[in-house]
């Protein structure tokens, strides 16, 4: 699969979510850039705007298995990674899979589950699997987790840990609608929601992401990403930096919007438009607020010297 061709699926799969999702374009083009990195994404906003609509519509137009996982404080590890059973008529024991085991998995509200449980997703989400009493079942491929979370209410919520959102390669808020999105909003609601249907299969996505790690990043722009990971963490206001996996997630997510333009090569315009997105929620801030952490990504973004020759 080409560059080309990359471009060319993602936007078939946009303009198929679009034809369900009211949002701003940004928003799909960071939701492609996920998926096409191989990586998990955080939708945080407050209710009513669309976060699991977007979700299930984008599984809706994957040609892949889907669940949808409601995050409650009552959830057990196991109601997630699935658990051992005893088989009577093997008279052993026997692997019962999970909600955990599908190509897009929706969690929903994941901050409404207790720590305990919002850990059974952390190998998931960093290696492909899941170990149930000592033994390793590998995930389905793609896999692709999306969690919900409401940033404005905290009763009955559980903060997720650092190592939790790590773990999510994008962090993004879908916002209120402007008004001629209010509009079309409305419109569509005197009608019945439109239907999704699958645009792209399994052995599409896999196609297209490894397209997407050929990508080129010249040694320029690898010093780039390196010099605004290190502000994160020098930052006078910062009290936590960006991790090395933090690094290697903004590299991956800069590929992604590179081959979504139809390019080969990684420049630093795409590194910058992606890096809010992928840094902010790596970084704990003095505040300890979101905005706080995203306007200290865009400042680092001011004043790193950008390479002009790659």
């Amino acid at each position: 699969m080409g560059d080309g061709t990359v471009r060319a699926v993602t936007q078939r799969l946009s303009a198929a979510i679009q034809e369900v999702v009211v949002a701003r374009e940004q928003t799909f083009q960071m939701l492609m850039a996920a998926w096409l990195a191989s990586g998990h994404v955080l939708l945080e906003d407050v209710p009513g705007v669309g976060k699991t609509l977007l979700a299930k519509t984008l599984a809706r137009c994957l040609d892949a298995t889907f669940h949808r996982i409601q995050f409650t404080p009552d959830l057990l590890p196991s109601d997630i990674t699935g658990a051992s059973i005893f088989d009577q008529r093997r008279n052993d024991l026997s692997f019962a899979p999970g909600p955990v085991f599908a190509n897009v998995v929706l969690a929903d509200e994941i901050n409404r589950a207790t720590p305990r449980t919002q850990s059974a997703l952390l190998e998931a989400m960093g290696e492909g699997q899941v170990t149930v009493d000592g033994i390793t079942h590998p995930l389905p491929e793609p896999f692709l987790v999306i969690a919900t979370l409401n940033p404005v209410e905290s009763y009955g919520t559980f903060p997720l840990p650092e190592s939790q959102l790590d773990r999510f390669l994008l962090s993004l808020s879908i916002g209120y609608p402007d008004r001629a999105q209010a509009l079309a909003i409305l419109d569509r609601g005197e009608h019945d929601q439109p239907a999704a249907g699958p645009v792209l299969s399994a052995g599409d996505v896999l196609r297209a992401q490894e397209s997407v790690r050929a990508v080129g990043v010249a040694r320029a722009v690898k010093e780039y990403i390196v010099d605004l990971i290190s502000q994160t963490r020098d930052h006078p206001e910062a009290l936590l930096g960006v991790s090395p996996r933090g690094a290697v997630a903004l590299q991956r997510a800069s590929q992604a919007i590179a081959a979504m333009a139809g390019r080969p090569y990684v420049l630093p315009d795409d590194v910058k438009l992606i890096a809010p997105a992928a840094l902010a929620h790596r970084i704990l801030t003095r505040s300890g607020q979101p905005a706080a952490a995203r306007e200290l990504v865009h400042e680092i973004l001011q004043r790193v010297r950008v390479p002009v020759e790659l």
